[in-house]
């Protein structure tokens, strides 16, 4: 089982990436307005169109949903404009996933924009390369993409030939300390997803696995722009091991029978969850 997020197709619904801004936004285009980390959405929860927003602000091609292009906009001064303004963790927890998705690339596209204005070798300002989601110094001709940062999570388990199988989880010490999530981390230049899905549960939990298997990934907003979590499983390769915290990342890890896992987990529109619900279904 797979839980991707990719869109259907150039050609099919949901939401396609895209930076073609060759032809002007119409009334009727979708607009993201972005201020600081959060979405502009109106009364009826919907994001706006484009003619719903004052003219002149600038506006930023992020692709199609259903065939509709849609427009990124930065906002400076949030009060100015009518509706609520939502956090992408809380979109995300009621939107259908197409949606979910957009507001995660408008915030992360902005979020890219504004702190990626001026080249770091020669410091002129940079200016758009048309077509793509990428910067270009007039100066010294240095290009600039939207980086991608992987990331990996791990739902381990370990076999109990006695009883149920368990399942590793574990507590950080920052972010949302309450929730028992998966072992993560990013990936480094010049290595693997799967050598970096090793490497992290030896640092973070002591613990060697067999071979990961891939199960699917997810673009994630709340880690910053251009952040795609790719998720696996794994088997422990010593069923009698125990994890072993730092306590500077991790504050917690256990291991949990299939069938009595904690409330306190991920929530359900996060890679995590799909990950440690497809590992605790019934075979």
């Amino acid at each position: 089982m797979t839980a991707s997020t990719g869109p259907a197709g150039p050609t099919g619904g949901g939401f396609v990436p895209g930076a073609d801004g060759s032809v002007p936004p119409a009334p009727t285009d979708l607009a993201l307005a972005v201020a600081g980390r959060k979405l502009l959405t109106g009364p009826d929860g919907a994001f706006p169109r484009v003619g719903d927003l004052p003219p002149g602000l600038d506006r930023v091609p992020v692709g199609t949903l259903d065939g509709v292009p849609a427009w990124a906009v930065e906002v400076t001064d949030a009060e100015e404009l009518p509706g609520r303004w939502r956090s992408w963790r809380g979109l995300a927890a009621e939107l259908p996933e197409p949606l979910a998705t957009l507001a995660g690339r408008a915030l992360a596209v902005v979020t890219w924009r504004r702190t990626h204005r001026w080249c770091g070798a020669c410091r002129t300002e940079l200016t758009d390369v048309p077509g793509e989601t990428a910067r270009r110094c007039p100066g010294c001709d240095l290009y600039v993409p939207m980086p991608l940062s992987a990331a990996v999570l791990v739902a381990i388990t370990r076999p109990r030939p006695d009883r149920v199988d368990e399942l590793l989880l574990v507590r950080h010490t920052y972010g949302p300390t309450e929730l028992w999530a998966l072992v993560a981390g990013f990936v480094e230049a010049g290595e693997s997803l799967e050598a970096a899905a090793r490497r992290e549960v030896g640092e973070e939990v002591g613990l060697t696995i067999g071979p990961p298997a891939y199960f699917g990934s997810q673009p994630w907003a709340m880690s910053g722009p251009g952040t795609l979590l790719a998720g696996f499983t794994a088997v422990v390769t010593d069923p009698d091991a125990e994890p072993v915290v730092d306590g500077r990342e991790l504050a917690q890890a256990r291991w949990f029978p299939l069938d009595a896992l904690p409330a306190e987990l991920p929530p359900a529109y996060s890679i995590s969850r799909w990950l440690i619900d497809a590992v605790a279904a019934p075979r």
